[in-house]
Protein backbone atom coordinates (compact mmCIF):
# COMPACT_ATOMS: atom_id res chain seq x y z
CA UNK A 1 0.00 0.00 0.00
CA UNK A 2 2.66 2.36 1.26
CA UNK A 3 5.10 1.92 -1.98
CA UNK A 4 1.65 2.22 -4.45
CA UNK A 5 0.84 5.71 -2.54
CA UNK A 6 4.40 6.57 -3.27
CA UNK A 7 3.97 5.85 -6.93
CA UNK A 8 0.94 8.25 -7.07
CA UNK A 9 2.99 10.73 -5.53
CA UNK A 10 5.74 10.83 -7.56
CA UNK A 11 4.20 10.20 -10.73
CA UNK A 12 1.82 13.89 -9.30
CA UNK A 13 4.75 15.47 -9.23
CA UNK A 14 6.04 14.42 -12.41
CA UNK A 15 2.29 15.93 -13.62
CA UNK A 16 3.23 19.01 -12.02
CA UNK A 17 6.61 19.22 -13.16
CA UNK A 18 5.46 19.06 -16.46
CA UNK A 19 2.86 21.69 -16.07
CA UNK A 20 5.19 23.88 -14.99
CA UNK A 21 7.54 23.59 -17.32
CA UNK A 22 5.73 25.66 -19.37
CA UNK A 23 6.35 29.01 -17.67
CA UNK A 24 8.70 31.02 -19.50
CA UNK A 25 9.69 33.64 -17.04
CA UNK A 26 10.77 34.32 -13.47
CA UNK A 27 7.95 34.57 -10.89
CA UNK A 28 8.83 36.39 -8.18
CA UNK A 29 6.97 35.80 -4.98
CA UNK A 30 6.79 38.11 -1.62
CA UNK A 31 5.89 36.18 1.43
CA UNK A 32 4.73 38.35 4.23
CA UNK A 33 4.48 36.95 7.99
CA UNK A 34 4.50 38.34 11.41
CA UNK A 35 5.09 35.96 14.40
CA UNK A 36 2.58 35.13 16.94
CA UNK A 37 -0.20 36.12 14.16
CA UNK A 38 -1.96 32.84 12.49
CA UNK A 39 1.47 31.10 12.68
CA UNK A 40 -0.22 27.61 11.28
CA UNK A 41 -1.39 28.96 8.27
CA UNK A 42 2.32 31.05 8.06
CA UNK A 43 3.86 27.46 7.94
CA UNK A 44 1.59 26.42 6.09
CA UNK A 45 2.02 29.37 3.33
CA UNK A 46 5.82 28.82 3.36
CA UNK A 47 6.03 25.14 2.78
CA UNK A 48 2.76 25.31 0.06
CA UNK A 49 5.20 27.85 -1.80
CA UNK A 50 9.01 25.57 -1.28
CA UNK A 51 6.69 22.44 -2.59
CA UNK A 52 6.19 24.58 -5.91
CA UNK A 53 9.53 25.77 -5.88
CA UNK A 54 11.32 22.25 -5.64
CA UNK A 55 9.05 21.27 -8.81
CA UNK A 56 10.55 24.70 -10.77
CA UNK A 57 13.07 27.05 -10.68
CA UNK A 58 11.26 30.25 -11.94
CA UNK A 59 9.06 30.86 -8.65
CA UNK A 60 11.63 33.12 -7.09
CA UNK A 61 10.79 33.25 -2.96
CA UNK A 62 11.38 36.32 -1.04
CA UNK A 63 10.09 36.63 2.87
CA UNK A 64 9.33 39.79 4.38
CA UNK A 65 8.17 40.54 8.07
CA UNK A 66 4.91 42.76 8.00
CA UNK A 67 6.59 45.20 9.66
CA UNK A 68 9.44 46.02 6.92
CA UNK A 69 8.89 48.65 4.88
CA UNK A 70 8.53 46.60 1.43
CA UNK A 71 5.54 45.67 3.42
CA UNK A 72 4.23 49.34 3.95
CA UNK A 73 5.49 50.67 0.37
CA UNK A 74 2.67 47.79 -0.77
CA UNK A 75 -0.06 48.28 1.24
CA UNK A 76 0.21 44.79 3.09
CA UNK A 77 -1.67 44.54 6.50
CA UNK A 78 -2.28 40.58 6.92
CA UNK A 79 -0.32 38.06 7.78
CA UNK A 80 0.26 35.47 6.07
CA UNK A 81 0.12 37.31 2.26
CA UNK A 82 1.37 36.14 -0.43
CA UNK A 83 2.19 38.79 -3.42
CA UNK A 84 2.85 37.71 -7.16
CA UNK A 85 5.64 39.40 -8.91
CA UNK A 86 4.36 43.21 -7.77
CA UNK A 87 6.20 45.00 -10.62
CA UNK A 88 3.97 43.54 -13.45
CA UNK A 89 0.66 42.36 -11.47
CA UNK A 90 -1.29 43.31 -8.24
CA UNK A 91 -2.18 40.06 -6.90
CA UNK A 92 -2.21 38.73 -3.62
CA UNK A 93 -3.34 35.70 -1.71
CA UNK A 94 -4.32 36.35 2.22
CA UNK A 95 -3.73 32.75 3.51
CA UNK A 96 -2.25 29.62 2.61
CA UNK A 97 -2.20 27.32 -0.64
CA UNK A 98 -4.31 24.04 1.43
CA UNK A 99 -6.55 21.94 0.31
CA UNK A 100 -8.35 23.31 -2.78
CA UNK A 101 -6.85 26.51 -2.80
CA UNK A 102 -3.72 24.88 -4.08
CA UNK A 103 -5.74 24.28 -7.42
CA UNK A 104 -5.55 28.31 -6.74
CA UNK A 105 -2.29 28.35 -6.13
CA UNK A 106 -1.14 26.43 -9.26
CA UNK A 107 -3.21 28.19 -11.38
CA UNK A 108 -2.05 31.64 -10.35
CA UNK A 109 1.65 30.12 -11.27
CA UNK A 110 0.84 29.36 -14.64
CA UNK A 111 -1.37 32.40 -15.94
CA UNK A 112 1.62 34.78 -14.34
CA UNK A 113 3.85 32.61 -15.35
CA UNK A 114 2.60 32.45 -19.23
CA UNK A 115 1.29 36.06 -18.90
CA UNK A 116 -1.95 34.63 -20.62
CA UNK A 117 -5.13 34.48 -19.18
CA UNK A 118 -6.64 31.84 -21.04
CA UNK A 119 -9.76 33.31 -21.37
CA UNK A 120 -12.03 31.90 -24.03
CA UNK A 121 -12.81 34.45 -26.92
CA UNK A 122 -15.92 35.61 -25.04
CA UNK A 123 -15.07 36.45 -22.54
CA UNK A 124 -12.14 38.27 -23.55
CA UNK A 125 -14.63 40.34 -25.76
CA UNK A 126 -16.76 41.02 -21.96
CA UNK A 127 -12.87 41.99 -20.55
CA UNK A 128 -12.18 44.16 -23.28
CA UNK A 129 -14.84 46.43 -22.78
CA UNK A 130 -13.81 47.57 -19.28
CA UNK A 131 -12.42 50.58 -18.72
CA UNK A 132 -12.02 51.84 -15.42
CA UNK A 133 -10.05 50.00 -12.65
CA UNK A 134 -11.79 47.07 -10.46
CA UNK A 135 -10.47 45.96 -7.07
CA UNK A 136 -11.75 42.70 -7.10
CA UNK A 137 -11.76 40.30 -3.95
CA UNK A 138 -12.86 36.96 -4.19
CA UNK A 139 -13.27 35.07 -0.46
CA UNK A 140 -12.65 31.18 -0.77
CA UNK A 141 -11.75 28.12 1.76
CA UNK A 142 -9.61 25.35 1.41
CA UNK A 143 -12.78 22.99 1.47
CA UNK A 144 -14.71 24.56 -0.41
CA UNK A 145 -14.95 22.79 -4.56
CA UNK A 146 -16.60 25.79 -6.11
CA UNK A 147 -14.11 27.83 -4.75
CA UNK A 148 -11.15 27.55 -7.72
CA UNK A 149 -13.47 28.18 -10.14
CA UNK A 150 -14.33 31.37 -9.08
CA UNK A 151 -10.75 32.32 -8.02
CA UNK A 152 -9.26 31.57 -11.53
CA UNK A 153 -11.84 33.80 -13.18
CA UNK A 154 -10.88 36.31 -11.10
CA UNK A 155 -6.79 35.32 -11.55
CA UNK A 156 -7.49 35.31 -15.16
CA UNK A 157 -9.21 38.91 -15.35
CA UNK A 158 -6.18 40.67 -13.45
CA UNK A 159 -3.91 38.80 -15.86
CA UNK A 160 -5.68 39.85 -18.78
CA UNK A 161 -5.78 43.54 -17.62
CA UNK A 162 -2.75 43.90 -14.81
CA UNK A 163 -3.30 47.80 -15.64
CA UNK A 164 -6.93 48.07 -14.53
CA UNK A 165 -8.31 44.76 -12.38
CA UNK A 166 -6.34 44.21 -9.15
CA UNK A 167 -6.99 40.90 -7.13
CA UNK A 168 -7.25 39.53 -3.33
CA UNK A 169 -7.88 36.05 -2.66
CA UNK A 170 -8.93 35.95 0.82
CA UNK A 171 -8.91 32.40 2.66
CA UNK A 172 -11.67 33.28 5.34
CA UNK A 173 -10.05 30.80 8.26
CA UNK A 174 -7.11 32.80 7.43
CA UNK A 175 -8.81 35.93 8.05
CA UNK A 176 -12.12 35.73 9.99
CA UNK A 177 -11.91 39.65 9.97
CA UNK A 178 -12.37 40.59 6.70
CA UNK A 179 -15.31 37.62 6.16
CA UNK A 180 -17.29 39.61 8.88
CA UNK A 181 -16.18 42.73 7.24
CA UNK A 182 -18.01 41.93 4.10
CA UNK A 183 -20.15 39.46 5.49
CA UNK A 184 -19.17 36.90 3.18
CA UNK A 185 -19.95 33.80 5.17
CA UNK A 186 -20.42 31.44 2.59
CA UNK A 187 -18.33 31.08 -0.17
CA UNK A 188 -16.71 31.53 -2.93
CA UNK A 189 -18.20 35.23 -2.91
CA UNK A 190 -16.45 37.99 -5.45
CA UNK A 191 -16.43 41.62 -4.36
CA UNK A 192 -15.57 44.60 -6.97
CA UNK A 193 -14.57 47.80 -5.29
CA UNK A 194 -16.14 46.46 -2.41
CA UNK A 195 -19.44 45.78 -4.16
CA UNK A 196 -21.15 42.51 -4.16
CA UNK A 197 -20.74 41.10 -7.51
CA UNK A 198 -21.44 37.34 -7.43
CA UNK A 199 -22.16 34.34 -4.89
CA UNK A 200 -21.26 30.74 -5.68
CA UNK A 201 -19.35 30.01 -8.63
CA UNK A 202 -19.56 31.16 -12.43
CA UNK A 203 -18.57 30.39 -15.92
CA UNK A 204 -15.68 32.72 -16.93
CA UNK A 205 -18.01 34.38 -19.40
CA UNK A 206 -20.62 35.40 -16.39
CA UNK A 207 -17.76 36.44 -13.83
CA UNK A 208 -16.81 39.12 -16.75
CA UNK A 209 -20.05 40.49 -17.10
CA UNK A 210 -20.56 40.68 -12.97
CA UNK A 211 -16.59 42.67 -13.42
CA UNK A 212 -18.23 44.53 -16.19
CA UNK A 213 -21.56 45.45 -15.08
CA UNK A 214 -20.78 45.53 -11.56
CA UNK A 215 -23.67 43.30 -10.12
CA UNK A 216 -24.27 39.86 -10.69
CA UNK A 217 -24.91 38.13 -14.07
CA UNK A 218 -27.12 35.06 -14.19
CA UNK A 219 -27.65 34.54 -17.98
CA UNK A 220 -24.51 35.22 -20.99
CA UNK A 221 -26.05 35.29 -24.45
CA UNK A 222 -22.76 34.68 -27.01
CA UNK A 223 -22.32 37.58 -29.14
CA UNK A 224 -21.37 35.45 -32.30
CA UNK A 225 -21.65 31.65 -32.56
CA UNK A 226 -18.54 29.59 -31.45
CA UNK A 227 -17.58 26.53 -32.41
CA UNK A 228 -20.37 24.09 -33.88
CA UNK A 229 -19.83 20.23 -32.55
CA UNK A 230 -21.46 16.96 -33.70
CA UNK A 231 -22.02 14.26 -31.67
CA UNK A 232 -24.09 11.07 -31.37
CA UNK A 233 -25.25 11.60 -27.75
CA UNK A 234 -25.15 15.14 -25.59
CA UNK A 235 -25.24 14.66 -21.77
CA UNK A 236 -26.67 17.81 -19.72
CA UNK A 237 -25.20 17.87 -16.22
CA UNK A 238 -22.16 16.32 -14.85
CA UNK A 239 -22.94 14.69 -11.78
CA UNK A 240 -22.73 10.90 -11.41
CA UNK A 241 -25.81 9.93 -13.64
CA UNK A 242 -24.07 12.12 -16.08
CA UNK A 243 -20.50 11.02 -15.66
CA UNK A 244 -21.99 7.34 -15.75
CA UNK A 245 -23.94 7.85 -18.90
CA UNK A 246 -20.72 9.03 -20.34
CA UNK A 247 -18.96 6.12 -19.88
CA UNK A 248 -21.60 3.58 -20.77
CA UNK A 249 -22.37 5.06 -24.04
CA UNK A 250 -18.97 5.60 -25.37
CA UNK A 251 -18.09 2.42 -24.84
CA UNK A 252 -21.11 1.18 -26.71
CA UNK A 253 -19.56 3.02 -29.34
CA UNK A 254 -21.54 6.94 -29.35
CA UNK A 255 -19.76 9.84 -29.73
CA UNK A 256 -20.38 11.44 -26.41
CA UNK A 257 -20.51 14.72 -24.69
CA UNK A 258 -21.07 15.48 -21.18
CA UNK A 259 -21.82 19.66 -20.46
CA UNK A 260 -21.56 20.65 -16.88
CA UNK A 261 -22.62 24.51 -16.20
CA UNK A 262 -21.36 23.83 -12.47
CA UNK A 263 -19.42 21.86 -10.31
CA UNK A 264 -18.35 18.24 -11.41
CA UNK A 265 -20.39 15.80 -9.49
CA UNK A 266 -22.94 18.02 -8.12
CA UNK A 267 -23.70 17.92 -4.73
CA UNK A 268 -21.68 14.56 -4.37
CA UNK A 269 -18.72 16.94 -4.49
CA UNK A 270 -19.91 19.02 -1.54
CA UNK A 271 -21.18 16.05 0.43
CA UNK A 272 -18.23 15.90 3.00
CA UNK A 273 -18.47 11.83 3.81
CA UNK A 274 -19.69 9.53 1.51
CA UNK A 275 -20.49 6.18 3.20
CA UNK A 276 -20.70 2.52 1.65
CA UNK A 277 -20.29 3.17 -1.85
CA UNK A 278 -19.60 -0.15 -3.04
CA UNK A 279 -15.92 -0.76 -3.06
CA UNK A 280 -15.53 1.95 -0.46
CA UNK A 281 -16.41 1.82 2.97
CA UNK A 282 -16.22 5.73 3.28
CA UNK A 283 -14.75 8.21 1.16
CA UNK A 284 -14.78 12.13 0.58
CA UNK A 285 -17.55 13.14 -1.57
CA UNK A 286 -14.69 15.77 -3.30
CA UNK A 287 -12.62 12.61 -3.60
CA UNK A 288 -15.40 10.63 -5.18
CA UNK A 289 -15.83 13.02 -7.81
CA UNK A 290 -12.70 13.36 -8.85
CA UNK A 291 -12.61 9.69 -8.83
CA UNK A 292 -15.61 8.94 -11.53
CA UNK A 293 -14.18 12.52 -13.78
CA UNK A 294 -11.10 10.82 -13.85
CA UNK A 295 -12.63 7.40 -15.32
CA UNK A 296 -15.16 9.37 -17.30
CA UNK A 297 -12.45 11.50 -19.11
CA UNK A 298 -10.61 8.28 -21.03
CA UNK A 299 -13.65 7.78 -22.74
CA UNK A 300 -15.90 11.47 -23.09
CA UNK A 301 -15.10 14.88 -23.80
CA UNK A 302 -16.18 17.04 -20.85
CA UNK A 303 -17.36 20.63 -21.55
CA UNK A 304 -17.34 22.22 -17.96
CA UNK A 305 -18.75 25.85 -17.17
CA UNK A 306 -21.14 25.04 -20.53
CA UNK A 307 -24.55 26.37 -19.61
CA UNK A 308 -27.40 24.54 -21.92
CA UNK A 309 -29.54 27.81 -23.17
CA UNK A 310 -31.89 25.90 -25.23
CA UNK A 311 -32.58 22.83 -26.98
CA UNK A 312 -34.67 22.36 -30.06
CA UNK A 313 -35.58 18.59 -30.91
CA UNK A 314 -35.06 17.17 -34.31
CA UNK A 315 -33.17 15.23 -36.79
CA UNK A 316 -30.57 16.33 -35.51
CA UNK A 317 -31.47 17.75 -32.39
CA UNK A 318 -29.85 20.95 -31.70
CA UNK A 319 -28.13 22.03 -27.95
CA UNK A 320 -26.95 25.64 -27.50
CA UNK A 321 -25.01 26.47 -25.01
CA UNK A 322 -23.37 29.48 -23.38
CA UNK A 323 -20.33 29.08 -26.06
CA UNK A 324 -21.30 26.56 -28.98
CA UNK A 325 -23.76 24.84 -30.79
CA UNK A 326 -23.96 20.92 -30.26
CA UNK A 327 -26.02 19.02 -33.03
CA UNK A 328 -26.62 15.48 -31.76
CA UNK A 329 -28.61 12.32 -32.08
CA UNK A 330 -30.17 12.26 -28.63
CA UNK A 331 -30.03 14.43 -25.23
CA UNK A 332 -30.15 12.57 -21.64
CA UNK A 333 -31.02 15.26 -18.96
CA UNK A 334 -29.33 14.71 -15.76
CA UNK A 335 -29.54 17.59 -14.38
CA UNK A 336 -29.81 16.81 -10.79
CA UNK A 337 -30.82 18.70 -8.13
CA UNK A 338 -30.85 21.73 -5.76
CA UNK A 339 -31.10 22.80 -2.39
CA UNK A 340 -34.64 23.12 -1.28
CA UNK A 341 -35.12 27.08 -0.04
CA UNK A 342 -37.06 26.73 3.78
CA UNK A 343 -39.12 29.58 2.27
CA UNK A 344 -38.98 31.33 5.69
CA UNK A 345 -38.55 35.58 6.50
CA UNK A 346 -34.62 36.21 6.30
CA UNK A 347 -33.46 33.33 4.43
CA UNK A 348 -32.63 35.08 1.16
CA UNK A 349 -32.11 37.99 3.36
CA UNK A 350 -28.88 36.46 5.21
CA UNK A 351 -28.15 34.23 2.59
CA UNK A 352 -24.20 34.19 2.35
CA UNK A 353 -24.56 35.94 5.42
CA UNK A 354 -25.43 33.08 7.97
CA UNK A 355 -27.76 31.22 5.97
CA UNK A 356 -25.49 28.82 4.34
CA UNK A 357 -26.42 25.18 2.38
CA UNK A 358 -22.79 23.81 2.56
CA UNK A 359 -21.19 22.73 5.68
CA UNK A 360 -18.32 21.75 3.43
CA UNK A 361 -17.85 24.97 2.02
CA UNK A 362 -18.76 27.23 4.98
CA UNK A 363 -18.17 25.44 8.10
CA UNK A 364 -14.65 26.25 8.81
CA UNK A 365 -15.95 30.31 9.50
CA UNK A 366 -18.15 28.93 12.21
CA UNK A 367 -15.52 27.37 14.28
CA UNK A 368 -16.37 27.80 18.28
CA UNK A 369 -19.60 29.59 17.30
CA UNK A 370 -23.39 28.30 17.39
CA UNK A 371 -25.17 27.12 14.48
CA UNK A 372 -28.44 25.40 13.79
CA UNK A 373 -28.89 22.32 11.48
CA UNK A 374 -32.36 22.26 9.68
CA UNK A 375 -33.71 18.57 8.54
CA UNK A 376 -33.35 14.95 9.90
CA UNK A 377 -32.09 12.88 7.16
CA UNK A 378 -28.89 11.31 6.22
CA UNK A 379 -27.76 14.95 4.92
CA UNK A 380 -28.48 17.09 7.60
CA UNK A 381 -27.50 14.38 10.06
CA UNK A 382 -23.82 14.01 8.16
CA UNK A 383 -23.62 17.60 7.86
CA UNK A 384 -23.88 18.32 11.73
CA UNK A 385 -21.27 15.47 12.29
CA UNK A 386 -18.95 17.02 10.52
CA UNK A 387 -19.57 20.83 11.19
CA UNK A 388 -18.96 19.13 15.31
CA UNK A 389 -15.44 17.70 13.96
CA UNK A 390 -15.06 21.42 12.91
CA UNK A 391 -15.24 22.93 16.15
CA UNK A 392 -18.82 24.14 15.55
CA UNK A 393 -21.10 24.08 18.04
CA UNK A 394 -24.70 22.88 15.99
CA UNK A 395 -27.93 21.84 17.29
CA UNK A 396 -30.27 19.94 15.10
CA UNK A 397 -33.78 20.90 14.49
CA UNK A 398 -36.43 18.95 12.85
CA UNK A 399 -39.95 19.31 12.46
CA UNK A 400 -41.17 15.78 13.47
CA UNK A 401 -40.30 13.31 16.38
CA UNK A 402 -38.01 11.17 15.07
CA UNK A 403 -34.88 11.48 12.44
CA UNK A 404 -35.20 10.14 8.79
CA UNK A 405 -32.14 9.39 9.07
CA UNK A 406 -30.06 5.67 9.31
CA UNK A 407 -29.59 4.61 12.31
CA UNK A 408 -26.60 4.09 11.88
CA UNK A 409 -25.76 8.02 11.59
CA UNK A 410 -28.49 8.56 13.80
CA UNK A 411 -26.76 6.91 16.40
CA UNK A 412 -23.51 9.29 15.90
CA UNK A 413 -25.13 12.09 17.26
CA UNK A 414 -25.24 11.50 21.43
CA UNK A 415 -21.52 9.89 20.88
CA UNK A 416 -20.67 13.39 19.39
CA UNK A 417 -22.74 15.87 22.04
CA UNK A 418 -24.97 17.07 19.37
CA UNK A 419 -28.65 18.11 20.42
CA UNK A 420 -31.79 17.65 19.24
CA UNK A 421 -34.87 20.09 19.02
CA UNK A 422 -37.44 17.55 17.87
CA UNK A 423 -41.12 19.08 16.92
CA UNK A 424 -39.31 22.42 15.57
CA UNK A 425 -39.24 24.79 12.81
CA UNK A 426 -37.83 27.16 11.85
CA UNK A 427 -40.39 30.26 11.11
CA UNK A 428 -37.83 33.40 10.26
CA UNK A 429 -33.60 34.35 10.54
CA UNK A 430 -33.23 37.61 12.10
CA UNK A 431 -30.18 39.66 12.39
CA UNK A 432 -28.60 42.96 11.50
CA UNK A 433 -26.31 42.58 8.32
CA UNK A 434 -25.68 39.03 9.55
CA UNK A 435 -27.63 36.54 11.34
CA UNK A 436 -28.15 36.77 14.71
CA UNK A 437 -30.67 34.61 16.25
CA UNK A 438 -33.54 32.41 14.94
CA UNK A 439 -37.27 32.01 15.95
CA UNK A 440 -38.18 28.60 16.41
CA UNK A 441 -42.08 27.79 16.62
CA UNK A 442 -43.14 24.42 18.88
CA UNK A 443 -45.25 22.26 15.92
CA UNK A 444 -47.63 21.10 18.77
CA UNK A 445 -48.35 24.48 20.70
CA UNK A 446 -47.62 27.12 18.30
CA UNK A 447 -45.14 28.16 21.18
CA UNK A 448 -42.08 30.46 19.47
CA UNK A 449 -38.72 30.81 21.15
CA UNK A 450 -36.07 33.04 19.93
CA UNK A 451 -32.46 31.20 19.99
CA UNK A 452 -29.13 33.47 19.58
CA UNK A 453 -27.30 31.64 16.74
CA UNK A 454 -24.47 32.44 14.14
CA UNK A 455 -25.68 30.51 11.64
CA UNK A 456 -28.20 28.22 10.26
CA UNK A 457 -27.19 25.76 8.00
CA UNK A 458 -30.14 23.96 5.99
CA UNK A 459 -30.52 20.22 4.78
CA UNK A 460 -34.23 19.73 3.96
CA UNK A 461 -34.06 17.85 0.80
CA UNK A 462 -33.82 19.05 -3.24
CA UNK A 463 -35.52 20.65 -5.74
CA UNK A 464 -35.11 18.45 -8.93
CA UNK A 465 -33.60 20.95 -12.15
CA UNK A 466 -36.47 20.67 -14.65
CA UNK A 467 -35.44 24.22 -16.17
CA UNK A 468 -34.62 22.76 -19.41
CA UNK A 469 -37.76 20.30 -19.28
CA UNK A 470 -40.11 23.18 -18.89
CA UNK A 471 -38.55 24.65 -21.60
CA UNK A 472 -38.99 21.72 -23.74
CA UNK A 473 -42.60 21.04 -22.69
CA UNK A 474 -41.90 17.85 -20.99
CA UNK A 475 -44.24 16.20 -18.89
CA UNK A 476 -43.83 15.83 -15.13
CA UNK A 477 -45.09 13.58 -11.98
CA UNK A 478 -46.67 14.97 -9.15
CA UNK A 479 -43.89 15.18 -7.20
CA UNK A 480 -42.28 17.70 -9.77
CA UNK A 481 -39.68 15.01 -11.18
CA UNK A 482 -39.60 14.57 -15.12
CA UNK A 483 -42.00 12.14 -16.42
CA UNK A 484 -40.46 8.60 -18.27
CA UNK A 485 -40.47 5.25 -19.51
CA UNK A 486 -37.71 3.23 -19.27
CA UNK A 487 -35.67 6.43 -19.07
CA UNK A 488 -37.37 7.91 -22.55
CA UNK A 489 -39.39 11.24 -22.24
CA UNK A 490 -42.39 11.86 -24.66
CA UNK A 491 -40.38 13.64 -27.37
CA UNK A 492 -38.02 10.57 -29.08
CA UNK A 493 -34.34 11.36 -28.67
CA UNK A 494 -35.30 13.37 -25.43
CA UNK A 495 -33.84 11.14 -22.29
CA UNK A 496 -33.96 11.36 -18.16
CA UNK A 497 -31.78 10.04 -15.42
CA UNK A 498 -30.59 10.72 -12.11
CA UNK A 499 -31.96 12.58 -9.32
CA UNK A 500 -34.13 14.98 -11.45
CA UNK A 501 -35.52 11.36 -12.36
CA UNK A 502 -37.11 10.93 -9.39
CA UNK A 503 -36.67 8.00 -7.23
CA UNK A 504 -34.05 7.33 -4.17
CA UNK A 505 -31.74 10.44 -3.93
CA UNK A 506 -28.70 8.00 -3.95
CA UNK A 507 -25.05 8.16 -5.64
CA UNK A 508 -25.64 4.24 -6.53
CA UNK A 509 -28.70 5.15 -7.53
CA UNK A 510 -27.74 8.02 -10.15
CA UNK A 511 -24.83 5.56 -11.06
CA UNK A 512 -26.82 2.62 -12.33
CA UNK A 513 -29.70 5.09 -13.94
CA UNK A 514 -26.51 6.30 -16.00
CA UNK A 515 -25.66 3.28 -17.26
CA UNK A 516 -29.17 1.89 -17.73
CA UNK A 517 -29.85 5.35 -19.42
CA UNK A 518 -26.78 4.58 -21.87
CA UNK A 519 -27.58 1.36 -22.83
CA UNK A 520 -31.64 2.13 -23.57
CA UNK A 521 -30.26 5.42 -25.67
CA UNK A 522 -27.66 3.13 -27.63
CA UNK A 523 -30.69 0.69 -28.30
CA UNK A 524 -32.66 3.43 -29.46
CA UNK A 525 -29.73 4.83 -31.82
CA UNK A 526 -30.12 1.63 -33.62
CA UNK A 527 -33.43 0.49 -33.67
CA UNK A 528 -35.18 4.14 -33.47
CA UNK A 529 -38.75 2.62 -31.41
CA UNK A 530 -40.64 5.84 -32.84
CA UNK A 531 -40.01 4.85 -36.43
CA UNK A 532 -41.35 1.42 -35.91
Amino acid sequence: MELAQEEEIRKIQLELEHMLSQIEREIPIYLFTKPGVNDVFSEAARQGIRFFRQLTDRVKLREFDLDHEVAGKLGVAHSPAIVFDPDNYNIRWLGAPMGEEAKIFLEALMRIGTQKSGLNEQAAGVLERIEAPRNVKVFVSPSCPYCPQQALNALKAAVGKPDLISLEIIDIQANPDLADQYSAHSVPQAFADDILIAMGAQTEELFMASLDKMEQQTVFIPETDAEEVTTDLVIVGGGPAGLSAGIYASRSGLDTVVLEKGVLGGQVALTPLVENYPGMKQVGGKTLVDIMVTHALEYVNIFPGEEVIDIQPGEPTLVQTSRRKFYTNSVLLTTGASHRLLGVPGENRYSGRGVSYCATCDGPLFKDRKVLMVGGGNSAVTEALHLKNMGVDVTIVHRRDQLKAQKFLADKLPENDIDIMFNHRVVSIEGNGIVEKAVLEDVASGQTTEIAVNGVFMAIGYEPATGLAGKLGLELTEDGYIKHDNFRTEIPGIYVAGDVAGGYKQIVTATGQGSEAAMTIFEDIINPYWKN
